[in-house]
Formats: structure tokens, sequence, C-alpha cells
């Protein structure tokens, strides 16, 4: 299959483009598209045949439910059977945005691979101007998880899902590198309080500022539950071909590479700009110190990167869980299968 890159931006005359985007999906097909999130990998999300393609293109088990994105709020109500409330209050604050809902989903409406089987699904409005454009063109639900092989660094850019799906799937609108960096936060609506199954670009005190009182279970909490309700939470994500271990900022981080070469190892350190003098073998920046917006950004990027060097090792800098720190570090711990490094 030739996979067809497709340029959407504002110097080009976008208006067939998004047409050709458009009757691919009517058509069954997928196609990957930009949010402010991180690229998706959309099929049409009534339509079971095209849903199972994104299996197929990302090697995805298929007990992992999907996300489903809309174009506009008013569509909400043809999938879903009872809106709370607490959504309707999350829906002004922060749609369109990198929020995603789980609530009761209509019987017998969303294609049944979208759900993997529960009664629920998990629905959001993007806010990037080129995903909002295709689903308003299209004026139907996309299912649509990160366009990256299962597994891998969710991409942040167009050439990150050529890298994973180039003739594998039929198109990529490229709409540029896309802006949060991190994948929605996945927030539950049907529980009392909201839980946050997934932490994101909307952090548990925005959401609190709004709804008052919401759980966010550790990572370990998470893993309890032998069925997942949204994506990321059974199965290891955004790991590159190395192995990751996580480093404190206050550990001696020079004494660690010293001690990985002397072992034979070729080192990347993943790390703020203030480590840039260290002796590891590569390195790549998240950006200024504390900056967690920066961090999050460049994140996957990072990740990505290592895997085009001969590293064996990757270190990789923690930072709090606080605010944005909370994505970032669930991000990080499944990266590493939650291994710390220590001399």
């Amino acid at each position: 299959m030739k996979t067809e890159i497709l340029v959407v931006d504002k110097s080009v005359n976008s208006k067939k483009t998004y047409a050709q985007a458009v009757d691919m999906l009517n058509a069954g097909q997928v196609v990957a598209f930009p949010t402010e999130t991180v690229y998706g990998l959309g099929a049409v999300a009534t339509d079971d045949t095209a849903v199972k393609r994104i299996f197929e293109a990302k090697g995805r088990p298929s007990d992992n439910p999907l996300i489903v994105h809309i174009g506009t709020i008013e569509e909400l109500h043809d999938y879903i059977e009872d809106i709370p409330p607490v959504a309707k209050k999350c829906m002004e604050a922060f749609w369109p945005g990198p929020l995603t809902l789980v609530m009761k989903a209509k019987p017998g409406v969303l294609a049944p691979s979208v759900t993997a089987g529960l009664s629920t699904v998990g629905m959001r409005m993007p806010d990037h101007p080129v995903a909002l454009e295709l689903l308003r063109t299209l004026q139907k639900p996309v299912a649509a998880p990160s366009a990256n092989r299962s597994g891998k660094p969710s991409p942040t850019k167009a050439e990150h899902v050529a890298e994973d799906l180039n003739g594998i799937i039929p198109c990529i609108l490229d709409g540029g590198i896309t802006g949060i960096g991190l994948e929605s936060t996945v927030l539950d609506v049907t529980l009392h309080p909201p839980v946050i199954l997934r932490p994101g670009g909307v952090t548990k005190e925005m959401l609190e500022n709004v709804i008052g009182p919401v759980l966010e279970p550790s990572h370990e909490e998470q893993r309890i539950e032998s069925t997942p309700k949204a994506p990321g939470m059974k199965y290891t994500h955004y790991s590159p071909e190395a192995p990751v271990f996580l480093i404190e900022e206050t550990a001696n981080i020079r004494a660690a590479i010293e001690n990985l070469q002397q072992q034979g190892h070729k080192v990347a350190l993943l790390a703020p700009k203030t480590y840039k003098e260290t002796a590891a073998d590569y390195f790549f920046t998240f950006g200024e110190e504390n900056n967690l917006e920066q961090m999050g950004a460049h994140l996957y990027d990072a990740l990505r990167s290592c895997d085009k060097t001969d590293a064996t090792i990757i270190l990789a800098t923690a930072t709090s869980k606080k605010g944005m720190g909370s994505a970032i570090m669930n991000r990080l711990e499944k990266a590493a299968g939650e291994k710390w490094f220590t001399l």
C-alpha cells in the first residue's frame, strides 16, 4: 500500500485534501490526523470493519477500548445515553480540548470494537483546526487512538506516523507538530466522585476548580482492575527499543552514566538542558528545567530520537507529579516499565 502524506496548513488550499481524507474514511479506510495532543489514527466509529483496521494497522490488542472524536458538542446526544451534569460542566470548561469523558454509551450505535465490550465509551472534541475541520466535514464520529505501532512512543509529527505506519495505512494528514504532546486526560464521569483513568493536559487541579473532588489513582492502583476502561491502562506503552530507566534528578547522574559506560553500555540521557554537559553518549533535552509544558511536548520526540542511535540503555530524569507532571510521569513510568536506576 502506498501511503499518501497530504499537507494541510494555512498556505495551502486544503478543501480538496479534506475531501480526499473524508472519502477514504467513508470508504471504510483509516486516516492519520493531528490533534492538539498527538496524531490520531482514525476510522468511522460506527463502522466495525473500519475500526478493526485500526487494530490491524497498530498491532493493538482488541480488548483495549478506543476514544471517539466528534466535531460538535451537539453530536454527543447521538452516542451517549445519559450526559451527567458534571460532564456538562467539564465540556463547558474544557471542550474543545485535551479531555476525554467516559460516559454510558447508547447500545448498538457505535461499533462493538470501539468499546471493547464495555457499556461505556470515551468521547472528546479535539482542539486542533485540522481535526475539527476533518470531523465537521465528515459529520460522523471518528474512533482514533494514537497513530503509532502499539507499544511505541506516540507520534507528535507526521514523520513519526510515517516511521511506524508507512505502507500500512493509506493517508496521513500532515498538520505540523502537535502542541501538548501527551494524550488527553481521560475522566470517568460515571463514578462519584469522577475518576481520572489517564492523566493528561487537563490536570486534576484544573478539574477540581470546575467540578470539585476528583480521584486520581496511582499507577499501581490503576492495575488492580482486570479490564481497562481507558486506553493506556493495561499494556506497556511509549517504549523505544533500548530499555528505559528512570533516575531522580537529585541522583549523581554523571556517576550513573560513568558506571553504565564501564559496563559497556552506550547511554542516552533524557533530561533538562542543564544536564547537557554530562558524558552521556547521546543527549536529548526535555527543555528548560521545571518547565512541564516543554517536557510534555518534547517527551515522545525524545524517546523516538533514541531509536535513531545505537544507545543500549536510556536514562530519563523524573519530575514531580504535580499538575502536568502527573501525566509526564505516567508516560515515563510506562516507558520504563517502572524501572529505576540506582548505583
